[in-house]
């Protein structure tokens, strides 16, 4: 047994199945911890579903169906050669074909892909589409590379990853490292392997050749969306509130923009060398800019905004705010991040990255009666929109920016509503955590039950 995790709080047969989880991937802390705290919210299912039991569907989720690591060798600019590890985790597939993202970043090894995965399948199960759960990626930093060099790496690693993925199989996207410029290469490289324009294969294209309105701003907005839904269900809104959003990447700024056209100001927005504060709100144009033009930092961002102050030390997250966003990476809100929001009055934490706030965090929001929304309800929007995009790839069209987005907005309002559903049908009313895990589990083990023993 993993001694950062208490079993003892789970039922015998849960704690079991984690117990043999831990042995046989000792070393996975990232992914050990996203299986943790779903299981450690599954207990109403042992009594009510035994044939989750009988089946061993409780053992058979937490497993890949497939697992690929791959070798990615590529050249740079000065003709040498290098050699990074990709990886695609295939986890599920009872809802539909394997649907997930790709992460190009130095950071990633077999565990975090394997959370990543795991948590996507809870995610695309709660969006209502026919999407099963996957993840991929390769340890590969894009930053500092030539657009020549990113090329010859995404076509390396679509030389190997395109014998495992096609559009009724398995359909990647694009997540840290991985956007519209990176998913061109990697199509490009399937096409021309494949000799067949196969748009549904990947999501994320550009508008021109395959790509849904509104993807962009998807994961964003449909965070926003998301919280704005929990606001509401208090009897409040984002009208005159004080928002943090931590990163200042793809999530970061559409949030940051959504958040805004619903009457918040977003005062903070960081990134790996520190975080800027701008009382007067964040100037979303300026910083998209910055970010998707230049390629720059925040405090590239600071040097040009007179109300903008670049931090280098400290925490964003000690910045006074009503709500915070974490946008950047697993992890990155701790207890002490956590203290400091509760400490200055913060009202509500959602999440737009993947699993960005600690256990112990999650605890002490809860204990301080904060609205929590756990990652994989919150920032469902980005992979909801590829499942739109999907289906417009099926019909070969293209829907307009309002259409796809009030469809967007509708899938995360059903989220909402699935949630507090699921938490008061099973005795957790008001719990968030719970809930998702719920939804989006008995969807995917009764698919399980019903198609045998695969």
């Amino acid at each position: 047994m993993s001694e950062k995790f208490d079993t003892s709080q789970l039922p015998r047969e849960l704690a079991s199945v984690f117990d043999e989880l831990v042995a046989r991937d000792p070393h996975q802390g990232e992914f050990h911890q996203a299986v943790f705290e779903v299981l450690s919210t599954l207990t109403p299912l042992v009594e009510r579903k035994p044939e989750y039991q009988d089946l061993a569907i409780f053992e058979r989720i937490v497993e890949p169906e497939r697992q690929l690591m791959f070798r990615v060798p590529w050249s740079d600019d000065q003709g040498h050669i290098h050699v990074n590890r990709g990886f695609r985790v295939q986890f599920n597939s009872a809802l539909g074909p394997y649907k997930g993202g790709l992460r190009f970043h130095p950071s990633v090894n077999l565990s975090i892909i394997k959370f990543l995965g795991f948590e996507q399948i809870f995610k695309n199960s709660l969006t209502g589409l026919p999407m099963g759960g996957a993840k991929g990626g390769a340890n590969f930093n894009p930053k500092g590379k030539s657009d020549a060099e990113i090329m010859r790496f995404c076509q390396s690693f679509m030389t190997e990853l395109q014998r495992h993925i096609g559009p009724n199989v398995d359909v990647p996207a694009g997540d840290i490292g991985v956007g519209g410029r990176e998913i061109g290469y990697l199509f490009g490289q399937y096409r021309r392997i494949r000799n067949s324009f196969d748009a549904g294969v990947l999501t994320g294209k550009g508008l021109t050749w395959g790509g849904s309105f509104a993807r962009t701003e998807a994961t964003g907005y449909g965070l926003v969306y998301f919280a704005q839904e929990m606001l509401r269900a208090r009897g409040d809104s984002f009208e005159g509130k004080r928002v943090v959003v931590s990163g200042s990447g793809n999530v970061a700024i559409y949030a940051t923009e959504k958040a805004q056209q619903l009457g918040a100001k977003v005062v903070a927005v960081s990134d790996s060398s520190g975080f800027v504060i701008d009382e007067e709100g964040i100037d979303v144009d300026l910083l998209k800019d910055v970010k998707e033009v230049r390629r720059g930092r925040v405090s590239d961002y600071a040097a040009e905004r007179p109300s903008a102050h670049f931090f280098s030390e400290g925490s964003i997250w000690e910045v006074p705010c009503d709500v915070a966003l974490p946008c950047a990476t697993q992890n990155e809100l701790g207890l002490e991040g956590v203290e400091a929001l509760i400490h200055n009055g913060v009202q509500m934490v959602a999440e737009g990255a993947n699993m960005p706030t600690t256990p112990e965090a999650i605890d002490e929001l809860r204990r301080a009666g904060v609205l929590y929304a756990p990652g994989k309800a919150s920032n469902a929007g980005g992979v909801a929109t590829s499942g739109l995009e999907m289906q417009q790839n099926s019909g070969r069209t293209q829907w307009p920016f309002e259409e796809t987005d009030a469809k967007l907005h509708q899938i995360m309002v059903g989220i909402h509503e699935n949630c507090l559903a699921t938490a008061d049908e099973y005795g957790v009313p008001g719990d968030y955590v719970a809930g998702a895990n719920l939804a989006g589990f008995i969807k995917v083990a009764d698919a399980m039950v019903a198609q045998g023993l695969i």
